[in-house]
């Protein structure tokens, strides 16, 4: 099966014992949704890597084994939570911009916008001198080259992409930075003594280990909500200011707290530094450099708190010219030349895109994952260290794997299949509805304890141990 080799190859390339590959099964069907991409084989794997080092830390500070189990038809579902949340029986509003999508430019190529920010929808409008509607915009557009548009966007600090054949792709500077990349990186960038995870409070494996969250939409914060699935205590910090999308804080929330900060003053800036202090893993997902500018880059956190797992995922990775460009995983599906072999495996006269947000997915699920080796890196051996994942990243090893027919055992989710993968949860919003963890475990069954709370609900301090530093079990 093509998630078995897939997920052995992320376990080696992490460095983890192969003896514990013995202890992961996949069951139900294996058809996945219709793709040229092995999109079924990376949702599969990447939650059965993050399920598996779960259990390797549970055994670790239990003494007991247990079996994983990942159904690959649940595994898409959960690749696609935000698609199926209700509430209150109903779905939330479209998240998506009127004038966002694809356009074709006067030279015959296509662009995407992304304009769901407001603040993106109203630069992108500057740029194009237009009124807020697609027909203005399309209009717009027309009297651009794409490469010309696509720049000047960028320039502008929008987001953007111009549509690419994966074979000009890789002609690109930014896809011989990402290609000498590994998927991901997890190294030790300072020294601390080493920190074992304490006693069991309580019968899963992340309990007492505390995740402060700084990011937004779909992965950085679906990689919070994976460690807070296995117990950890998570506050999801954003700032009042800064937008959001109602439908992603309520599916990426569940098992989270929520607290406001605003690192522009800098009596809030010094509430963070306490934070820091008290973390374990520190998560963020705003472009490279951003945070330093506040006093808050890997380093400068690492030397607040010693043993800190630093983790940033970024769009298009920390390094070649696109490092600092905003991306989503629709824009670098444009740009790697993924929405390209997707249109003509549709055969489609436009762009098309992956069945799921794969690359957003994949990419949390792999953060979550490289995390907690961290995590257990640093209990062995100690030492602070910085793991790097990103958009592009993912999106070079999904386009690195064999194609597939657009319908070789391939189907659409069923009513029933998505009906099976779903909870309910009470919550402030009302009656949530949404994907369970995808994973079986036989021992910690993965769940939230937390329904959904809105932005700023919580006070920004940490709930379990001391708030001016690390748990005293260190």
């Amino acid at each position: 099966m093509p998630a078995e080799k897939t997920l052995r190859s992320l376990w080696q390339l992490a460095g983890c014992a192969p003896e514990y590959l013995q202890h992961v099964r996949y069951s139900g069907s294996s058809a996945q949704l219709p793709s040229v991409h092995q999109v079924g084989a990376v949702a599969s794997a990447s939650i059965a890597a993050q399920a598996l080092m779960a259990a390797q830390i549970w055994q670790a500070r239990s003494g007991r084994l247990q079996q994983v189990e990942v159904e690959q038809r649940h595994a898409l579902a959960l690749f696609r939570s935000e698609r199926y949340l209700r509430i209150d029986g109903q779905p939330p509003a479209d998240p998506w911009s009127p004038i966002a999508g694809y356009y074709q430019c006067s030279d015959g190529r296509w662009i995407q916008l992304h304009t769901n920010f407001p603040h993106h929808r109203d630069g992108v409008l500057r740029v194009l001198r237009c009124d807020y509607t697609r027909a203005a915009v399309a209009q717009a557009i027309d009297g651009w080259q794409a490469q010309e548009l696509e720049n000047r966007l960028a320039d502008a600090g929008m987001c953007a992409a111009m549509i690419r054949t994966p074979q000009e792709w890789q002609a690109h500077p930014q896809a011989a930075a990402i290609a000498a990349l590994p998927l991901f990186e997890i190294e030790k960038i300072g020294e601390a003594p080493p920190q074992p995870l304490p006693p069991l409070s309580s019968g899963r494996p992340l309990c007492g280990v505390r995740v402060l969250d700084l990011s937004r939409v779909i992965a950085a914060p679906v990689a919070a909500r994976t460690l807070a699935q296995h117990g950890a205590e998570v506050l999801a910090l954003g700032a009042a200011h800064l937008p959001n999308i109602p439908a992603l804080v309520i599916d990426t929330g569940r098992g989270k707290r929520s607290a406001q900060l605003d690192l522009r003053s800098s009596q809030q800036r010094e509430q963070m530094r306490t934070l820091v202090r008290g973390a374990d893993v520190f998560l963020q997902a705003y472009r490279p450099g951003a945070l330093a500018r506040h006093g808050f880059s890997a380093e400068e956190c690492c030397a607040l708190r010693p043993g800190l797992i630093h983790v940033s995922l970024s769009a298009y990775s920390h390094r070649g010219p696109w490092a600092a460009r905003r991306g989503f995983d629709s824009l670098v599906q444009s740009a790697t030349g993924v929405a390209y072999e997707e249109g003509v495996a549709a055969g489609l006269d436009s762009p098309g895109k992956l069945p799921c947000q794969a690359l957003d997915h994949a990419t949390g699920y792999l953060a979550a994952f490289a995390a907690m080796v961290a995590l257990q890196r640093r209990a062995i051996e100690g030492g602070s260290w910085r793991v790097r994942v990103s958009l592009a990243q993912t999106g070079h090893w999904l386009q690195s794997m064999a194609r597939r027919g657009w319908q070789d055992d391939a189907a659409e989710l069923s009513a029933a299949e998505i009906a099976a993968s779903l909870q309910a949860t009470p919550s402030a919003y009302g009656q949530i509805s949404a994907v369970a963890p995808a994973e079986t475990m036989s021992d910690t069954a993965p769940y939230f304890a937390l329904a959904p709370a809105r932005p700023g609900q919580h006070a920004a301090v940490w709930q379990t141990g001391e708030n001016t530093g690390p748990a005293t079990y260190y």
